[in-house]
């Protein structure tokens, strides 16, 4: 496998959640020093660095923008709120393409108050990504539909599998519209393999796959799920696995590691971050 090696880890990313310990440009100096090539970015902190100047901060460390978290929640069944949440969408495109990256991750959104629709709250994500997706295109950024865990299905992602996200992808071009590949959130499914050769399609510009995001899953499971997520390696995950298949799938994008772990929070950043190329080496590659 080691052949293999350099390429792989020429794309490796660090999700900035992952090091939420560092600032924008601590984030920036640590990937930098550490070989590390790509970041993904969250709007919160971007939005408070100024898209501007972190695409510059990115730039000038030599680095690129693999992606931007988040957009979507577009379940809301309220007007106002609908509008609110297509507005903001479009201010994250704008974020997005002010960054350079060519991927906005959405989070679906969960039910509404009160309903037990989940058919109904799929199609109003439907219909917000044919809303938005001329929008995307004309920025140059495409709309990456992210299935979660069905545990979330509730309060944050009525999308809970490969083959839902693709059923509402494949309602666009692909260069419009693809999915995330989270092996958090998928690794439990049966059909996952299936379903990323779908994504795959004939590959090139036909490819539904938009990005790639590896963490580990760990049980118990803390309380709060969100926060669960286990560094490489230490889980019931067949990291390997997952990685063959999208690659297999025709996917040769970035490879971003998105682990939400206050333990690794409290951590001194730059050891995270060389731990997790270590584990990407042993256990990815």
């Amino acid at each position: 496998m080691s052949h293999n090696t350099p390429s792989l880890l020429d794309r490796l990313s660090l999700n900035q959640e992952t090091v939420r310990q560092w600032s924008l440009p601590e984030l920036a100096d640590g990937c930098a020093r550490a070989g590390v090539r790509g970041v993904g970015l969250w709007r919160a902190p971007v939005q408070q660095f100024g898209a501007a100047a972190a695409a510059r901060l990115i730039r000038d460390a030599g680095l690129r923008v693999t992606s931007l978290c988040r957009g979507g929640f577009f379940t809301a069944a309220d007007p106002v709120e609908r509008a609110a949440a297509l507005d903001d969408n479009r201010a994250a495109l704008d974020e997005a393409a002010a960054l350079g990256t060519d991927t906005l991750v959405l989070v679906s959104g969960g039910l509404p108050p009160g309903s037990r629709d989940l058919p109904g709250a799929r199609e109003r994500v439907a219909d917000a990504l044919g809303e938005l997706a001329p929008y995307a295109a004309e920025r140059g950024v495409r709309l990456a539909l992210e299935p979660l865990h069905p545990m979330y299905a509730a309060d944050r992602c009525v999308v809970s599998t490969l083959a839902q996200a693709l059923d509402l992808a494949e309602r666009f071009p692909a260069d419009r519209v693809g999915v995330v590949v989270d092996t958090y959130h998928l690794w439990w499914d049966d059909t996952v393999g299936a379903q990323i050769g779908r994504a795959g399609g004939t590959g090139g510009a036909g490819s539904r796959l938009a990005a790639f995001q590896l963490a580990d899953w760990v049980t118990p499971l803390p309380e709060g799920v969100l926060l669960g997520r286990g560094q490489l390696g230490d889980g019931s995950v067949d990291l390997r696995w997952f990685r063959e298949r999208v690659e297999t799938a025709g996917y040769r994008g970035p490879v971003e590691v998105e682990i939400f772990n206050p333990a690794l929070w409290a951590r001194d950043g730059a050891e995270v971050l060389a731990e997790i190329v270590q584990r990407v080496r042993t256990h990815v590659v």
